[in-house]
């Protein structure tokens, strides 16, 4: 998909399969029979067989290569294999890698795949511990010095700012993290199942680093999702409904950093989610209104709300009156902050139960919804419909 036209990707792949382990804060396994295991039960949730993939894509982050998973899985002779950069960025670019070598003639069945020991392992919320000198680190050479270690530091940044051009307080992040945390309390894969909250207790939760308390951050997780993508055509034959790859898309802006993109203009929007949603709506032909469910990267409130008006849902500055009035039904399985942090591969799963009709929280006649990839780094989209 070019930033400039319409691309002729749209409706020639789907995901056919979804498959996950339990999630927890200690799997008490090795990241690679976590994603092996995920990566089994997708391919049975399909209706496929190990020997009918050819094709594999996963994380440059993740510890689990291509072919070791391949042989672990008991997968053969492989003729497409990738890995995406830029950590939850990469969520739905590893699908849309997947629908390019499906619609290419490149591979016919490829798996796509994240897992790790993120909680009982290592946590990426602790910050940068240690990196070797590489071109990519040097914008953070102007940030850690002064304190900036972490991603909640980096992302407080933006949202202080937020809030000060918009005139808002804290309690505008709040409402996102009510509305996940209400559907992960009546989904039973989600780590916080059976424990909404309310205003009162984001508002009581410890600062982390103002203006985002802990109820703003996403969990740490253990545990592995995988997907399965096929032609429309092969598809038909499977035993779910396809969720067709509508539209799918990568995006970074100007003056693009990991996460501390602070020499920009402006602090209050995610340019990189801009040019996402502008190739999205481009290809699918689809507008804001049309979509039924929207399960957007959510590791901090903040950016939830930015993605939002970058997408065009509501007015900047808007969003959290948007989310607060229920307007689009949003991260219906809990999402990060209350079903479990697996770099957004989650969400997607979750996309495709809604077009299936078989979400926990299903949304009644869902047939078009948009996921997004992680925020503050360059990321990625889709837009997954109902076949037909």
């Amino acid at each position: 998909m070019s930033v400039r036209t319409r691309d002729a990707l749209g409706g020639r792949a789907a995901v056919v399969g979804i498959g996950a382990t339990e999630f927890s804060k200690d799997s008490g396994r090795s990241e690679l029979r976590l994603a092996v295991e995920a990566v089994r039960a997708a391919l049975d949730d399909a209706g496929l067989r190990p020997s009918d993939v050819d094709g594999m894509v996963t994380f440059t982050m993740d510890t689990n290569p291509e072919i070791t998973v391949a042989q672990a899985a008991g997968i053969g002779e492989l003729s497409f294999f990738s890995r995406i950069h830029y950590g939850g960025g990469a969520a739905c670019a590893t699908v849309q890698q997947a629908a390019l070598a499906v619609a290419t003639g490149v591979a016919e069945v490829v798996v796509c795949y994240r897992a790790f020991n993120e909680r009982s392992g290592r946590r990426f919320g602790s910050g940068v511990q240690h990196r070797e000198p590489s071109a990519e680190g040097t914008a953070l050479g102007w940030s850690l010095p002064f304190g900036l270690l972490t991603p909640a530091s980096w992302v407080a940044m933006a949202a202080q700012r937020y809030l000060h051009t918009y005139g808002l307080t804290p309690e505008a992040f709040g409402h996102v993290a009510v509305v996940d945390r209400a559907y992960a309390a009546t989904n039973p894969a989600a780590y916080f199942h059976g424990r909404p909250i309310t205003l009162a207790d984001h508002a009581a939760s410890r600062w982390i680093v103002e203006p985002l308390r802990l109820l703003d951050c996403c969990q740490e997780t253990d545990g592995g999702q995988a997907l399965v993508v096929t032609s429309v055509e092969r598809a038909r034959d499977l035993p779910h409904p396809p969720a067709v790859i509508t539209a799918a898309a990568q995006g970074a802006g100007r003056a693009q950093e990991q996460m501390t993109s602070f020499y920009r203009d402006d602090l209050t929007g995610l340019p990189e989610m801009g040019v996402v949603a502008r190739q999205l709506w481009r290809t699918s032909g689809l507008r804001p209104g049309d979509i039924d469910v929207g399960i957007l990267y959510d590791h901090f409130t903040p950016f939830v709300l930015m993605q939002l008006e970058e997408f065009g849902f509501c007015e900047p500055g808007a969003a959290a009156d948007f989310v607060a009035a229920g307007a689009l039904p949003l991260n219906t399985h809990g999402g990060q902050l209350g079903e479990a942090y697996l770099h957004g591969m989650n969400g997607i799963a979750e996309a495709v139960r809604q077009l299936r009709g078989t979400a926990v929280n299903q949304i009644p006649g869902a047939a078009r919804t948009l996921v997004t990839a992680g925020t503050g780094v360059p990321t990625s989209g889709l837009v997954l419909t109902a076949d037909g």
